[in-house]
């Protein structure tokens, strides 16, 4: 599929990504390891020149117009000079495919670094990151009205869809907004099991995405699976890129206005955000599950009016009660995190001191990072597609190199003495 022209509304960029970047966009959830799939074959996008060296830009990143406001590594106390080998890091492979690291502390941009082809104005394939952005989109829509709340049921929305519906079921009609925020709807979609019936890869053939989502069946719960009323917060975590597209569906149903537009209007004008790429399902619908290109200095934003309580250079972006609440926990994703509206949510720990923090996450081990009590906002970009290790990489540049540079920070641990021959 070719690539649909730019359509330029009020100096907002708006692009249509081809359909080719879409399979296996969407598989991000940090526990599960990816390999393989339709998108083992996607190209990395930012291989073109070798990643470059640390320089006195990276610890002092430049104001520019684009309402970020900056300060340096130095001025904001931390460590430059393990900040500053970062880059030597990346050179070395020691973190592979690396685009870019970009760090906000106390709502200043002090750190910023782009490797391996990619440059302050390139737009990062962030994946299933998109998933985030479309909660906040909900939120904004609940906020001016076009939404009751997040008990809306999904059928509500589209009811010339029960005419001709597969695998009917009353638990299906009673779907709720907020099942899919929570990845905890009872339809049968897991895009972690290849066998699901919802696995995003069997969407990705068909026509017509949302059909695929509701003629979804109802899952089961064999004996060894522990049910929604048995699991913490009562409800049982199933990542379903099929729902987020729904969701999105929902945005324009609501808002009588395609994704993108309402995005610019109510989320990226405010924030400066001039320049997003989507991708177009085959029937023209919005992608809001997964494979959105940003910027890193507008990710950050991102994170940066999360943190902010939704506030933007002192304007209410988005409601701060929405924040809260879809930062918060709302259903327990694995071992390690639990999840909240489109968010995932884990306390990182660098040098044994733990970190609460909520994130977006996407497939190649991309993250925006939010840590509350350190003011801290962390963009790591990466085209590091469907690779085992992807997330744990991203992880630990995030733990020991910009956690680990905090003020007050315990020395790292000394490294092992090598073996004797």
């Amino acid at each position: 599929m070719n690539r649909i022209a730019p359509a330029l509304v009020a100096n907002f960029v708006i692009t249509f990504a081809p359909l080719a970047l879409l399979p296996g966009l969407c598989r991000a959830a940090p526990a599960a390891e990816v390999t393989g799939g339709a998108a083992g074959s996607q190209a990395s996008a930012a291989t073109a020149s070798p990643p470059g060296r640390g320089d006195a830009l990276e610890l002092a990143p430049p104001r520019l117009e684009d309402g970020l406001a900056t300060s340096t590594a130095v001025t904001a106390g931390l460590d430059v000079a393990l900040l500053g080998s970062l880059a030597a890091r990346v050179a070395d492979n020691t973190f592979q495919r690396m685009t870019s690291v970009v760090v906000a502390v106390d709502g200043k941009l002090v750190y910023e670094g782009y490797w391996n082809g990619a440059d302050r104005d390139h737009q990062h394939n962030v994946r299933s990151a998109t998933k985030t952005i479309a909660g906040m989109l909900i939120g904004l829509a609940i906020d001016r009205g076009a939404i009751r709340d997040v008990d809306a049921r999904v059928l509500d929305f589209f009811p010339e869809r029960r005419k001709t519906l597969r695998n009917p079921d009353p638990r299906k009609d009673a779907v709720t907004l907020e099942d899919l925020l929570t990845m905890s709807s009872l339809l049968e979609c897991n895009d972690d099991n290849e066998y699901s019936s919802g696995n995003e890869e069997r969407m990705y053939v068909t026509e017509d995405w949302l059909g695929f989502f509701f003629d979804l069946p109802i899952k089961g719960f064999p004996s060894w699976e522990t049910k929604p009323e048995d699991s913490p917060y009562h409800r049982s975590f199933s990542y379903c890129t099929a729902g987020v597209l729904a969701l999105g569906a929902v945005v324009e149903r609501a808002t009588g206005k395609p994704v993108p537009e309402f995005a610019r209007e109510a989320l990226f004008a405010p924030l400066g955000i001039e320049h997003v790429t989507w991708s177009k399902s085959p029937l023209g619908l919005t992608m809001t599950g997964g494979g959105t290109l940003l910027r890193s200095r507008d990710l950050l934003k991102l994170g940066m009016l999360s943190l902010a309580g939704g506030r933007w250079n002192g304007r209410q972006v988005v409601p701060e009660r929405w924040v809260e609440t879809s930062t918060a926990a709302h259903v327990q994703a694995n071992d390690t995190d639990t999840y909240g509206y489109l968010w995932w949510r884990r306390d990182f720990v660098s040098r044994g001191r733990p970190f609460p923090a909520y994130y977006m996450a996407g497939n190649g081990g991309n993250k925006v990072v939010v840590v509350p009590s350190a003011k801290l906002v962390a963009v790591i970009t990466s085209t590091l597609y469907n690779t085992r290790g992807m997330h744990q990489q991203s992880d630990k540049l995030l733990t020991d190199y910009v956690l680990g540079a905090l003020p007050g920070m315990p020395p790292a641990p000394a490294a092992a003495p090598p073996a004797p021959p």
